[in-house]
């Protein structure tokens, strides 16, 4: 688990400052685990975490790879608020089942268990979780969750980590937009892979991009795809590519 970083955020603002910046209601946090994304003004993926309650703080479970960006981003947004961001000693934990005393359910899918943040790094951890995220189409930081993503393109709904009745944060508009009064032409899907072909492969049919093949488990894989072109059998490299029924 050592891909994971997290902050420590108090003040007597906290509450107030993220609920002006994230994707998700930071209320839920009165319930447990809160998972919830920072957009551009534009509407677009800039980086996924979870918010856990710590007393009257809040920690903030990211990938490692946007710590530095994170900590640059919320500190410009802070200004005058009474906050303080610092980084936590604290360590991600997660299993399978019921969560421990000291552990929230993943709020993303009941199949994908609990996380817990402690003094002592995590043991080993044999779960496939990679297989666990293509059978539920969980996206990945960095792999399905990418800039220039939209949110809704990639299930945030269906993750509980959009609301749309909390009010104004940063991007909202383009999101609630794209909820009322668009229908969704791209997005991920899974497909079923025969034949080999890596993360990242474009895949075609009749010639045409019709998406690209992502997080991979066997035969079955995450897919970004054009849904009006992602018809029938498609092509990814050397792999023949069709969407999955089930």
């Amino acid at each position: 688990m050592s891909n994971r970083h997290i902050f420590r955020l108090s003040g007597s603002d906290t509450y107030s400052f993220l609920q002006g910046l994230v994707t998700n209601d930071v209320d839920g946090l009165a319930h447990g685990l809160v998972y919830a994304a920072l957009l551009t003004p534009q509407g677009k993926y800039i980086s996924d975490f979870f918010l856990a309650p710590d007393g009257d703080a809040v920690l903030l479970d990211a990938h490692a790879d946007h710590a530095d960006m994170l900590r640059q981003r919320l500190s410009m947004y802070k200004l005058r608020a009474n906050v303080t961001l610092e980084d936590s000693a604290r360590h991600m934990h997660r299993g399978l089942g019921h969560p421990p005393e000291d552990g929230f359910a993943d709020p993303r899918h009941t199949e994908l268990g609990w996380r817990a943040y402690r003094d002592t790094p995590q043991a080993d951890d044999d779960t496939d979780w990679t297989a666990l995220r293509v059978k539920h189409l969980i996206p990945e930081t960095g792999v399905e969750l990418t800039p220039n993503t939209f949110i809704l393109e990639v299930g945030f709904e269906a993750l509980h980590g959009v609301d749309f009745r909390k009010g104004c944060y940063v991007g909202q508009e383009v999101t609630a937009r794209m909820k009322h009064k668009t229908t969704l032409r791209k997005g991920l899907a899974q497909v079923d892979v025969l034949g080999d072909a890596e993360t990242g492969t474009e895949i075609v049919a009749d010639g045409k991009a019709a998406g690209t093949l992502l997080s991979r488990a066997g035969d079955r894989a995450i897919a970004y795809l054009r849904f009006d072109r992602a018809v029938g059998s498609m092509q990814a490299g050397n792999a023949t590519v069709t969407r999955s029924e089930g």
